[in-house]
């Protein structure tokens, strides 16, 4: 009976030891998109700029004695369309303002395609509302033409003013227009001309470039892919398949990213402090203590009797009260996962303000596992 009990604990032991070490070697695996690390060398929207002018506005516009250039820009329109003023006329307009038009111009955007663009006042109009923004060219980077833009904006936004007071909601001096631009030219893109393809990792990694080399390989051969480094992942595509159909399951293949850089962010002007899943926390002894100095004035009047000669006479007085709370230190143990890290820091009692100094000194301590970037 003995010997039988003394099997069946030996046995029990060891399940329950090889259900320990599954625990432990399971962890959890999350898979992203490619897609979603990843983009594609080449494929990639440009930013388009121009400057242009709003009319229609009621009394809210620019002030053209104090923006010139509005004033010269309504001459040099007038003037291309044959309209010649005076030499010397004094222009006086209050319902046009001077703007800057910007967009995006997507990939493969073809000409007629509809933009939405962003119209913003570069003077001192009090308002865009109920403006109409008149033919504006847009260019790019290189000095082309790629869109037109013109039609009537839409201000979120409202305000009023009268004898004095004004109320205002949202901004009123920056407007939109859906589909206000309209592409004229395109950008050629050589995707189609290459037989291959580079991949740009959104954050530089090696160990993510390695897996998702090992995740292509294996869905479209051997040697399909390779890492020219760690944010550059260079595929050869296949001559047998369509492009587009190709990038497609490329972008949908699901791969489990490395896990990242181990990094907290201190915001000193708010005091907010974020940390990632990587940190840990070695064992620190931490003393954390507040000083409080508080001072209250207050007026004493010394006022003489009546039918007196004395003059009354006004002092302040001020009161001083230090008030420091004892130290305490606090022992933080190691932490393996962010939990830890919380529980921890949660435990000094410390205002976020607080914690900005003291996960500096865990950092030059050499406590604190991670890198710890101020912003």
């Amino acid at each position: 009976m003995q010997n039988l009990a003394n099997y069946l604990i030996s046995q029990l032991s060891k399940l329950s030891a090889l259900l320990i070490c599954g625990a432990l070697a399971f962890q959890p695996v999350y898979a992203e998109r490619l897609k979603d690390l990843a983009t594609i060398q080449g494929v990639r929207s440009n930013q388009l700029i121009g400057y242009g002018l709003v009319v229609g506005l009621d009394g809210t516009g620019d002030q053209t004695t104090q923006t010139p250039f509005t004033v010269q820009s309504i001459i040099s329109m007038m003037q291309q369309m044959g309209v010649n003023l005076p030499q010397g006329t004094n222009l006086q307009l209050k319902n046009v303002a001077a703007v800057m038009v910007t967009t995006n111009l997507p990939a493969f955007a073809q000409p007629g395609q509809g933009l939405d663009v962003t119209v913003s006042s570069m003077g001192n109009a009090k308002s865009l509302r109920g403006g109409t923004l008149l033919m504006t060219p847009l260019k790019g980077a290189d000095g082309q033409i790629y869109a037109m833009a013109q039609g009537s904006l839409v201000v979120g936004g409202v305000g009023a003013s009268a004898n004095g007071a004004q109320t205002q909601v949202n901004h009123l001096s920056v407007g939109r227009i859906s589909a206000g631009a309209t592409v004229e030219r395109s950008v050629a893109s050589n995707i189609n001309q290459n037989s291959n393809i580079n991949l740009e990792l959104k954050e530089s990694d090696f160990s993510t470039a390695a897996l998702v080399v090992e995740a292509i390989n294996k869905q479209f051969g051997q040697n399909t892919a390779f890492a020219q480094n760690g944010r550059v992942i260079q595929v050869q595509a296949p001559s047998s398949m369509n492009r587009v159909a190709f990038l497609a399951a490329l972008e949908s293949l699901n791969v489990a990213p490395a896990t990242g850089l181990a990094k907290v962010i201190v915001n000193a002007r708010t005091g907010s402090v974020v940390m990632n899943q990587a940190v840990s926390l070695e064992s620190v002894a931490v003393s954390h203590g507040n000083l409080t100095v508080t001072i209250n004035t207050e007026p004493v009047i010394s006022q003489p009797g009546a039918l007196s000669t004395g003059q009354t006479i006004s002092t302040a007085r001020s009161e001083i009260d230090i008030n420091k709370e004892p130290g305490k230190v606090v022992k933080l143990n190691a932490g393996a996962n962010l939990s830890d890290v919380v529980k921890a820091l949660n435990a000094i009692g410390a205002t976020p303000q607080d914690l900005l100094a003291i996960l500096q000194a865990m950092k030059a301590a050499g406590s604190l596992r991670a890198e710890l970037e101020v912003i």
